[in-house]
């Protein structure tokens, strides 16, 4: 039995546009300079605390870092219902996990910098709800690369992380599984170079959503 856990923002969903322009909201709201979308797509993974710190420059979460997250909270499902704000699926990634879900020797998660709010606003969006059937958020553990959210999905599920993958786009999702002693999947598709993915201890890297079960049956 293997556990394999996703990443969402960059691996499952394309969420750069809507992070970024909640992201400029709540710069704006704060009287501080605009970021830019490379700054946004940098931080993708991390919990929103300490992305918000080190867009500003800070090692640590501060207190207007903590505030910023507040209202970022607060406006961000107003934002995804307007006109081109939704977060679309990567082409394929549908079937894929249709797929996989059906695989009696796989149990699939997800482990994700979003709140739990925002993982139940993306698994209802697309059908989902039944379909991760553990999952760890920024509101349960410390943020990535830090193993928690790995090495709880595992105590749930009784799997060890030796026979455990994390699938994500981010230099945080490699780091994270390495820490955890599980295998690290990359996709290219998100925000992360897989040259970076690569030097952050990715075990292998998909280019096309059709690569994941493939790439899975390879970790032994």
């Amino acid at each position: 039995m293997k556990l394999v856990l996703f990443d969402c923002d960059g691996t499952l969903v394309d969420s750069a546009h809507l992070i970024h322009e909640v992201m400029v909201r709540t710069f704006r709201h704060f009287d501080l300079d605009e970021p830019q979308a490379a700054a946004t797509h940098s931080i993708i993974g991390l919990t929103l605390d300490s992305a918000i710190a080190r867009m500003r420059g800070l090692d640590t979460v501060d207190a207007q870092a903590t505030a910023m997250m507040a209202h970022y909270k607060s406006i961000f499902a107003a934002t995804r219902l307007e006109a081109g704000f939704q977060e679309p699926l990567y082409p394929g990634i549908d079937r894929v996990i249709a797929a996989l879900s059906q695989q009696d020797d796989l149990i699939l998660g997800a482990v994700t910098g979003k709140s739990r709010r925002g993982l139940k606003l993306v698994c209802e969006t697309h059908g989902w709800t039944e379909t991760f059937v553990v999952a760890r958020t920024a509101d349960d553990c410390p943020s990535k690369p830090h193993p928690a959210m790995v090495l709880e999905c595992c105590g749930t599920t009784g799997i060890s992380p030796a026979d455990t993958i994390v699938i994500g786009d981010s230099i945080y999702d490699m780091e994270m599984a390495k820490a955890a002693g599980a295998y690290a999947l990359g996709v290219s598709w998100g925000y992360g170079a897989a040259a970076d993915l690569k030097r952050a201890g990715a075990d292998r890297i998909a280019d096309a959503t059709t690569d994941i079960p493939h790439l899975i049956r390879q970790f032994g």
